[in-house]
């Protein structure tokens, strides 16, 4: 059977996959207090992950807490085989996670965005994201995506998007790989010099990310 593939229906799809965990009460002053082995990475301008792959460490602070939250539980399940992540996930609880989450978000809007200045897209990565149906979840502006639990891409590090794409479409490796049927059915249908295309164009746009430093003295 043959399913169309119209934004609405990806959409959807990757709604049923990505479903919101079990609400917990989220306290971002208790998440501030647990945020000790996240700041090594997060807190830090510029940091790059140098195992297994090297790229810049992506920018939670601002991201939706929903999102931060099922990331953290797909690392847990082994859903996503980052060995570091999934070793700091396993070690949280649910609670943990939905507080950290609560925290990173408190970060709240980046105050420099401007989204009637950001930079349009060339043709070619215009048909890019128009095929992926990217929009469709993540936001016109890739920046309020449609559902709290999916990621804000707009000015993420376009390494670490990159890389995360590429991972959509690894299979077998117990170090780097994402599972996520309908990501890795999307990512299959581009070519790695593509991923690449709309990661740069992605990494441009103004948005909510960003780095907040934060005091390893805790």
């Amino acid at each position: 059977m043959k399913f169309a593939t119209t934004p609405l229906f990806v959409a959807t799809l990757v709604a049923s996959l990505f479903t919101a965990p079990a609400a917990f009460a989220q306290d971002a002053a208790a998440g501030k207090a647990k945020a000790a082995m996240c700041i090594g990475c997060h807190g830090i301008v510029g940091y790059q992950s140098s195992f297994p792959e090297v790229f810049r460490v992506p920018m939670i602070s601002g991201q939706t807490g929903a999102y931060i939250v099922a990331s953290l539980q797909a690392y847990k399940k082994g859903e996503r085989k980052h060995p570091t992540m999934r070793a700091i996930a396993g070690s949280l609880t649910d609670k943990d996670m939905a507080d950290l989450g609560a925290f990173y978000e408190s970060h709240g809007a980046s105050a420099v965005k401007n989204v009637a200045t950001a930079p349009q897209p060339s043709p070619a990565v215009a048909a890019l994201l128009t095929k992926g149906a990217c929009a469709s979840c993540h936001g016109a502006d890739y920046n309020k995506p449609i559902a709290a639990n999916y990621p804000k891409l707009a000015g993420q590090h376009a390494d670490y998007l990159y890389a995360s794409l590429r991972a959509y479409g690894i299979q077998g490796n117990p170090q780097v790989g994402r599972a996520n049927a309908i990501m890795s059915g999307q990512v299959k249908a581009f070519t790695r010099a593509e991923l690449k295309q709309m990661s740069d164009y992605l990494a441009t746009l103004p948005g909510d990310l960003k780095v907040v430093r934060q005091s390893p003295f805790r």
